[in-house]
């Protein structure tokens, strides 16, 4: 990942519709990436904060979980998932598939 991805920046729409012959399509498609993005990245601080799940109430342990929190504000400081799908975009290292190659196959 790049440092370009960590910072919002002005894009050139007429490049996003370049990429699939029509800025709509490329749009949708950045937006289902980011939602996978974002669907990855809960999961995976999910998994790793189980670990640490407790089923009982104990407010000394809630204060004194620093590793907990550290994990929390990694994935707090990631950048946006948007940003990562459009940035995947346009570096060009997103795989397109389309409907109807599926139904060429």
């Amino acid at each position: 990942m790049s440092n370009s991805a960590l910072v919002i920046e002005p894009q050139n729409v007429k490049e996003f519709a370049a990429r699939t012959g029509n800025m709509y399509e490329s749009i949708d498609l950045i937006a289902k990436r980011a939602d996978q993005i974002s669907r990855d990245l809960k999961e995976e601080l999910h998994l790793k904060l189980q670990d640490f799940a407790s089923h009982t109430d104990n407010l000394e342990e809630v204060f004194e979980n620093r590793e907990q929190i550290e994990i929390s504000r990694f994935f707090e400081k990631l950048p946006h998932a948007t940003l990562l799908a459009i940035n995947e975009f346009v570096e060009d290292e997103m795989y397109i598939r389309r409907a109807s190659d599926k139904e060429e196959e």
